[in-house]
């Protein structure tokens, strides 16, 4: 059965793409989460349109994002925690931790955008990513220093 996806479906295809499916994973699955529809004349246009506008949306989205970057680009956040006497901190500073320093600086990012693969535990000075797109992402300088 040929269905056009509406979202992007791993391992399937991406969005607005025309794939061929077994009828039983479209009528069971994709049509009832109207993650694809029938790939009939009609829905075919109306598809069409419907990626037009996510196309101007994600250059719109993508645009705002690089302006983003340029304004974070030279910003540093200084974050104080309690450490030992190894420079090992009691905690860690998360992305939490470095969202509410950025809201002071009147940045307001999704902590799921700032890429950590693991908790900082260090004093000292680290290089955050920040992914605001899929295509634009930014490094943003985190000074841990030892609080009082």
């Amino acid at each position: 059965m040929e269905v056009i996806l509406r979202e992007d479906i791993e391992k399937l295809g991406l969005r607005g793409q025309m794939v061929n499916v077994a009828p039983g994973f479209a009528r069971n699955f994709l049509l009832p989460k109207r993650l694809a529809v029938a790939a009939t004349d009609a829905n075919k246009k109306i598809v069409e349109q419907e990626r037009q506008a996510a196309l101007r949306r994600e250059a719109k989205e993508a645009s705002e994002a690089s302006e983003l970057a340029k304004l974070l680009a030279p910003v540093e956040i200084t974050i104080a925690q309690k450490a030992g006497e190894n420079d090992q901190l009691f905690g860690s500073v998360t992305s939490a931790d470095i969202v509410a320093r950025l809201e002071e600086k009147k940045f307001h990012i999704d902590k799921k955008k700032i890429i950590l693969h693991d908790p900082i535990k260090q004093l000292g000075e680290h290089t955050v990513t920040i992914r605001l797109h899929r295509e634009v992402s930014v490094d943003i300088k985190v000074n841990v220093v030892k609080e009082g």
